[in-house]
């Protein structure tokens, strides 16, 4: 029998990336919806077909909802925790966006009151699923670069630009995101060096700031403060003696979603893009079998996975293992947590 998913939080990462996901996959079944828009909620509910009993603006109405197995969250960034600790306390799995919650101290309760259900969760980290993430992976880890010393990642969009003219929304506001592209886009590279290479973080030195301090609020001409990361800057220190730099940031002209991550080990590198040609990854090696020319590998796609299908799978206890869990929610959290704190004192954070 299908698991019944309620999904609280229906902005764009819902309707884009989860639904359709939850759609698609055999195992699962959307049987709820939330969200505090009642007319987004309704107009949902129509798309997707869910009755009007099974919407709800208050998340425990759907938490406590028997037709409910488990909880799917893509809210903003402050409510995390209090959603998924209410889930996990009345026994229902959960999946959430990161990151998990608003810092080390929120991830921490959280992890503890999901240890104590004894119920499943699930971080989505997206990128974990990409066909080239797994190649790159199973690459490295067959040893045809060697031992990896340098990584270097950028992760650049460009809707944070004053041209684009974007509002105040709750992605500027430290109260409702906690950072800026530091949390939106850096947990992502981050976790995908760290899932690349199998390595994890040590110590970390950045440069933190931001850039338009000021935007409209939502349809209104009232100006309002920018209180995160425009950009950031990263140096890392990895187990496996790995020095790695990363480059994030939202003002990065004509990058739509664009990711590069280069891997230099003693034997060969790899280069990996992704949306240098819009939706499109592609991956590079250079070795001396290739002459030491960086020459283009066909990526196995069938090495793509769906996020949603591997949420289903946890929740059977069942599939590859590969899914970042609350666990790796803390260590996550705790490396942002570092990141700000190095940023703000201008020195080297020991993890």
């Amino acid at each position: 029998m299908a698991i019944r998913i309620g999904s609280i939080g229906l902005g764009g990462i819902s309707s884009g990336v989860h639904i359709p996901g939850i759609q698609a996959s055999p195992d699962l079944v959307l049987t709820a919806l939330c969200d505090i828009d009642r007319e987004r909620l309704l107009s949902r509910a129509k798309e997707y077909g869910i009755p009007e009993d099974h919407c709800f603006t208050d998340y425990r109405d759907l938490i406590a909802c028997p037709d409910v197995d488990a909880i799917d969250i893509s809210t903003p960034n402050d409510v995390h925790m209090e959603i998924a600790i209410a889930a996990a306390k009345a026994g229902k799995p959960y999946g959430i966006e990161k990151p998990m919650t608003m810092d080390t101290s929120e991830a921490l309760k959280l992890q503890a009151v999901t240890q104590d259900a004894g119920v499943a969760s699930m971080i989505y980290f997206s990128y974990r699923y990409k066909a080239a993430a797994r190649f790159m992976r199973s690459l490295v880890r067959s040893g045809v670069i060697g031992r990896v010393h340098h990584v270097s990642m950028q992760y650049y969009q460009a809707w944070g630009l004053a041209i684009k003219n974007a509002s105040l929304v709750w992605r500027f506001d430290k109260k409702v995101a906690a950072s800026g592209a530091l949390g939106d886009l850096g947990c992502h590279g981050l976790d995908l060096v760290s899932f690349v290479t199998g390595e994890s973080y040590q110590a970390v030195a950045a440069h933190l700031d931001t850039i338009v301090h000021e935007r409209k609020l939502p349809g209104s001409d009232t100006l309002g403060t920018v209180d995160v990361d425009d950009f950031s800057n990263i140096l890392a220190k990895m187990t496996g003696g790995i020095s790695a730099t990363f480059q994030i940031s939202r003002f990065a002209y004509g990058r739509g979603n664009y990711q590069r991550m280069e891997i230099y080990g003693e034997k060969g590198a790899l280069v990996y893009h992704l949306d240098r040609e819009p939706g499109k990854d592609e991956l590079e090696i250079a070795t001396d079998e290739t002459g030491g020319i960086y020459t283009p590998m066909e990526i196995p796609q069938e090495m793509q996975v769906s996020q949603m299908q591997c949420f289903a799978d946890l929740l059977q206890g069942k599939g590859d293992g590969l899914n970042a869990t609350v666990d790796d929610g803390v260590t996550s959290e705790k490396l942002l947590d570092g990141i700000l704190q190095a940023s703000a004192e201008g020195r080297w954070i020991t993890l």
